[in-house]
């Protein structure tokens, strides 16, 4: 078994955090390329045969640009925290027509101490947002079956982050899923821990997370017209 992340790994994000400025990073980018972003493509690389077992129409994508791992340059045009740099690293197993129509996707995340795995849709905008709450009205039944399954909850919670004050507009008050339609995003996720995250049995773990995270996402691809 092939371990990827190391302790080292979370040193160079810890020291990120604590020196976050460019002249620090430059000095130390052979760090971030070896201990973080060059073992986690090397993970990504490994999923790939894991995903296609979920659904043929999701990529694991190691290349450096244009790939899953999101940028560890932040964007700060619009931002008040100037800061340049992201003290975690992410990435995105992404739905093959993501650049055509809004799709959800799986999230792997490596911080120190706020490691996680999920998926699903996060910031979608209105129309989408709406398109998911009126299908969950249409199709309660196999909503509780994608994201209220027993096994399912005991391994995931749903992003509460960011829910409406009150339930939207249009939808009866009875509805039994009804504090699920004030969800801005729709995403179930579950920590993992540091030493998972560093040890021989990642790979293995998050292959039975993506398995299981499978029918909730297959049911945001329905509410999307996606193929899953």
């Amino acid at each position: 078994m092939t371990t990827y992340f190391t302790d080292k790994s979370f040193r160079f994000l810890r020291a990120l955090a604590r020196n976050n400025n460019r002249a620090w990073f430059q000095a130390r980018k052979s760090d971030y390329e070896a201990h973080v972003r060059e073992p986690f493509r090397a993970l990504l690389t490994d999923l790939q045969p894991d995903l296609r077992t979920v659904s043929e129409h999701f990529r694991s994508e190691p290349k450096t640009v244009g790939g899953s791992l999101f940028r560890i340059q932040r964007d700060t045009r619009f931002a008040s925290d100037k800061t340049p740099y992201k003290a975690w690293q992410g990435a995105r197993l992404f739905h093959e027509r993501r650049k055509q129509v809004p799709a959800p996707s799986f999230y792997i995340h490596l911080q120190p101490g706020h490691c996680f795995v999920g998926a699903g849709l996060w910031h979608p905008e209105t129309p989408t947002q709406r398109r998911v709450r009126q299908f969950i009205f249409d199709n309660p039944g196999s909503w509780e079956r994608a994201a209220h399954a027993p096994a399912f909850r005991r391994r995931f919670d749903l992003d509460e982050d960011e829910m409406l004050v009150r339930p939207p507009r249009g939808f009866p008050p009875d509805f039994a899923f009804i504090d699920d339609l004030r969800h801005r995003n729709f995403v179930a996720w579950r920590d993992v821990d540091d030493s998972v995250m560093t040890g021989p049995r990642l790979r293995a773990t998050l292959a039975r997370d993506l398995q299981a995270l499978a029918p909730f996402v297959d049911y945001l691809c329905a509410a999307l017209d996606l193929e899953f």
